[in-house]
C-alpha cells in the first residue's frame, strides 16, 4: 500500500517557489476523516500559521461527510498540525525571514493509513518567474511527443 493523495495545491506550485518540505499529522474530528476519505477536500485558499508554539492550518476546506446526521463540521475550521517542537521552531525561524510562506502542498493516507499534510516554505514567484516556468514546461511537452513519436 502506497500514498493515497487526497487532494493536491497545485495552485502553490504557480504562485511560490517551494524552498523545503516538512510532513506533519493533522488534528481532524470523525466526520472530517470520512469526508477525506471520500476526497472532497480542498487545500486552495489555504496557509500555514505558527501561534503560541503551534502550527495551525486555516482555510483548508473539507466538504460535509454524504452521512451525517444534523451535527457534522465547520467546513473551514482552523485545525492543529502535529509537528515536533524543534520542527515548529525551524519553521518559525524561517517564516521571519522576509518573504518567506508556509502552505500545505498536497493531503495524503500514508501507509499506515494516518492523514498526513505535506507542507512547503515558499518563496513567492514574481510574473516573468511564472513566464519563464511556463516556458520551460512547454519546451518539456514539445521534447517529450518528438522522443515519443521518435520510437
Amino acid at each position: 500500500m502506497e500514498k493515497i493523495t487526497v487532494s493536491n495545491n497545485r495552485k502553490a506550485y504557480h504562485e511560490f517557489q517551494i524552498l523545503e518540505t516538512f510532513e506533519a499529522g493533522i488534528e481532524l474530528l470523525g466526520s472530517e476523516v470520512k469526508s477525506l476519505r471520500e476526497g472532497k477536500a480542498s487545500l486552495r485558499e489555504s496557509y500555514v500559521l505558527i501561534k503560541k508554539g503551534q502550527a495551525w492550518l486555516r482555510g483548508m476546506h473539507i466538504s460535509a461527510y454524504s452521512h451525517t446526521g444534523f451535527i457534522g463540521h465547520e467546513l473551514t475550521r482552523k485545525r492543529r498540525l502535529l509537528l515536533h517542537k524543534n520542527e515548529i521552531l525551524k519553521i518559525n525561524q524561517k517564516l521571519a525571514e522576509k518573504g518567506l510562506t508556509a502552505v500545505p502542498l498536497k493531503i495524503y493516507f500514508n501507509k499506515r493509513g494516518w492523514l498526513k499534510v505535506e507542507i512547503g516554505l515558499a518563496k513567492g514567484k514574481k510574473l516573468f518567474d511564472k513566464r519563464e516556468t511556463k516556458k520551460r514546461r512547454d519546451v518539456e511537452k514539445v521534447m517529450q511527443r518528438e522522443m515519443k513519436r521518435n520510437r
